[in-house]
């Protein structure tokens, strides 16, 4: 495949020119793996089309529409981040509790959202958080704590400070 700097475009020494076959060779390069060789075989059907003008128009409009995609997932992800900590925070018991283990150690619980948890102290907050919103783990409304939803059976009926 060669790709001249002209207007013609040639796909195994063919040389294309309409729209039509430009965008079936964009499509043949794509599935081939070559994206910016079917990027430019796209280009040039819109040249063809619609000239330069039209070439910018379309950049011009996929740059804004990428912006604007990028700026929404980054809000996105900002609320979820904003709404798991608001649901840690109103999870976790403000008072410092005791509880005794299974080997009857009493064992201090200070779950607090303002730095007091381990994984706080230690600078992995977001551990929490990431556990949180992808739905792999819950927080126990009793205890505060963050546990997989695998072993919500497990944490009331053993682990649970508040039960």
């Amino acid at each position: 495949m060669e790709i001249d700097t002209g207007e013609t475009f040639s796909l195994d020494n063919k040389p294309l020119s309409s729209a039509k076959d430009l965008l079936s060779a964009a499509r043949r390069l794509v599935d081939q793996g070559h994206p910016s060789q079917a990027l430019q075989a796209v280009v040039m059907a819109m040249r063809t089309q619609g000239g330069d003008e039209a070439v910018l128009h379309i950049l011009n409009r996929t740059r804004e529409l990428y912006k604007r995609r990028i700026q929404e997932t980054a809000s996105i992800d900002q609320l979820a981040s904003l709404f798991a900590e608001c649901a840690i925070t109103e999870a976790q018991p403000l008072e410092t509790t005791s509880s005794t283990d299974l080997f009857g150690t009493k064992e201090r619980v200070t779950a607090d959202a303002h730095g007091t948890s381990i994984l706080e102290k230690n600078g992995r907050s977001q551990i929490m958080l990431d556990a949180f919103a992808d739905g792999s783990s819950f927080i126990c409304l009793k205890c505060g704590g963050l546990v997989s939803i695998h072993r919500r059976d497990e944490h009331y009926a053993y682990w649970c400070s508040n039960m």
